[in-house]
């Protein structure tokens, strides 16, 4: 267990809340991580089961408190997720339940679903599809957006599937309007045969990591593999996800597809080369790194002439 010093006028007290969080922090950032402080105070607020903003008021820690807090640090200088500890991911305006066996959504993703939400906006009743949809965050922060969308879910990992269910559940016992789980693997070529040409807004949060990439100890051994990594180049999933798009979208319907950030001319490159794609852009993320790529599927359906190829802004 990680032994952080004791303040000498605690005595008996219950320590106070500032004062383990700042000794947490201590401990997190010697461990490496990104955000100590920030780290500390969400341990501690979950422990403690009050809001993070009200730590400063809530009563100091009893000793099983203590001892459940530490051992929760302990498993965090691990590099053991924060997610999984708490149990829960924020995402928009959503808290999600993760945990082993489905990866965790991350804030750059968040401007994916945004995309998606704001093109939804422009039809009454949209049909929105969200590929590789793992805990849902995209899917479930559609439907809580967009109250009058049709949202389809797909997802093929039992594992996931049992927390998309889950999070679909807890969010319909919300108010919000269920969405439909569909357990299917999006690189089928008949996926999803019931809505060709149908759908509005397209969204994939695919696995996109390149196999000889190195991730992070946050990942490796918590998010699963087939979740992370594209195969050899990180494209595997995606080749056969624009191909599946350019038959499920009507014509101008929407497509969205999140990307590594080495993919920022790839994917525009492979949406322009199918021919069924107008409007190719690519998007930054909060770091201004290149991060989803957008696209409209073409309103005659057909084609454009061999040469026509996308550009990046600075060609």
């Amino acid at each position: 267990m990680t032994s952080l010093p004791q303040h000498p006028s605690e005595g008996t007290e219950r320590p106070r809340p500032s004062l383990v969080v700042a000794r947490a922090a201590w401990a997190l950032a010697e461990a490496g991580i990104e955000a100590p402080r920030a780290e500390a105070e969400l341990l501690a607020a979950y422990v403690l089961d009050v809001p993070r903003g009200r730590l400063a008021l809530a009563d100091g820690f009893t000793a099983a408190q203590l001892d459940r807090f530490h051992t929760l640090l302990d498993r965090r200088i691990a590099r053991e997720p924060l997610q999984h500890l708490t149990g829960t991911a924020g995402f928009r305006r959503l808290e999600l339940s993760v945990g082993p066996g489905v990866f965790v959504p991350r804030p750059e993703t968040e401007l994916l679903a945004g995309w998606g939400v704001e093109q939804g906006r422009r039809r009454s009743h949209p049909l929105v599809v969200d590929l590789c949809s793992g805990s849902g965050a995209i899917a479930l922060s559609v439907a809580q957006e967009l109250p009058g969308a049709r949202v389809v879910a797909v997802e093929r990992s039992p594992a996931a599937l049992d927390w998309l269910r889950r999070n679909a559940a807890d969010r319909a016992a919300a108010g919000d309007t269920p969405i439909e789980v569909v357990a299917a693997d999006v690189t089928d070529p008949e996926l999803l045969a019931e809505l060709v040409g149908r759908v509005d807004v397209l969204l994939c949060n695919p696995p996109y990591v390149p196999r000889s990439v190195v991730v992070s100890p946050d990942v490796a051994g918590h998010d699963p593999d087939e979740a992370v990594f594209g195969g050899v180049d990180g494209l595997a999933v995606i080749r056969p996800v624009i191909a599946r798009a350019a038959e499920l979208l009507r014509p101008g319907g929407l497509l969205g597809i999140e990307h590594d950030d080495t993919h920022g001319t790839a994917v525009p490159g492979l949406l322009s080369a199918d021919g069924r794609f107008e409007a190719v852009e690519d998007h930054p993320d909060l770091t201004d790194r290149p991060r989803f790529a957008t696209a409209s599927h073409r309103a005659d359906g057909q084609r454009p002439a061999a040469g026509t190829a996308w550009q990046t802004g600075s060609s």
